[in-house]
C-alpha cells in the first residue's frame, strides 16, 4: 500500500482495525501525516486513507487534526532503532475536542504516535486511542 500503489489493500486493512478500534469511544477519526514531499511522490498519504475508511467504519467523523513540522529530516525508513526514537514533530491545526481515534500505518518504535499524540492533547484532545495497520518487530 505504501510504496506499491496498492490502495485496494485498504479496505481490509480499515476493516481490521476498526474492529479493534470499536472497543473504544471516540468523537473523530485522525491520522498521523506523512511530509508534504513523500505525500507528493506517491500521490496520498497512506495513513490518510487508512483513517477515513476506518472513520467510515465506525461511523464517526475523519479530520485532518494534525501538521506535520517540515523540519527537512530524513524519513523514519532506512533509520536505526537509537535514530527513529526522535521521531516527526506535530502540531494540532485546530482546537480538538472529545476522544480522538489516531492511525497511522507502521509503527517501529512509537516516536510517532507519541509526538502526534502530544500535539493532540496540547490541542485539548481528552483522550487519544492508537492504532497502527501494521508493527514492525
Amino acid at each position: 500500500m505504501k510504496y506499491g500503489n496498492a490502495k485496494p489493500v485498504v479496505r481490509s486493512l480499515a476493516s481490521a482495525m476498526a474492529r479493534r478500534a470499536r472497543r473504544h469511544e471516540v468523537d473523530v477519526v485522525t491520522w498521523a501525516p506523512t511530509s508534504v514531499g513523500r505525500r507528493r511522490r506517491r500521490g496520498y498519504d497512506q495513513a490518510e486513507l487508512l483513517a477515513r475508511a476506518v472513520a467510515w467504519r465506525l461511523g464517526v467523523p475523519c479530520r485532518r487534526l494534525l501538521t506535520r513540522v517540515e523540519d527537512g529530516s530524513d524519513p523514519q525508513t532506512g533509520r536505526t532503532r537509537q535514530e527513529r526514537l526522535v521521531g516527526p514533530s506535530f502540531v494540532a491545526r485546530r482546537r480538538v475536542r472529545g476522544a480522538v481515534l489516531l492511525v497511522d500505518d507502521v509503527v517501529t518504535t512509537g516516536a510517532t504516535l507519541r509526538s502526534a499524540e502530544a500535539a493532540l492533547r496540547a490541542g485539548g484532545a481528552t483522550a487519544v486511542h492508537c492504532i497502527a495497520a501494521a508493527a514492525t518487530p
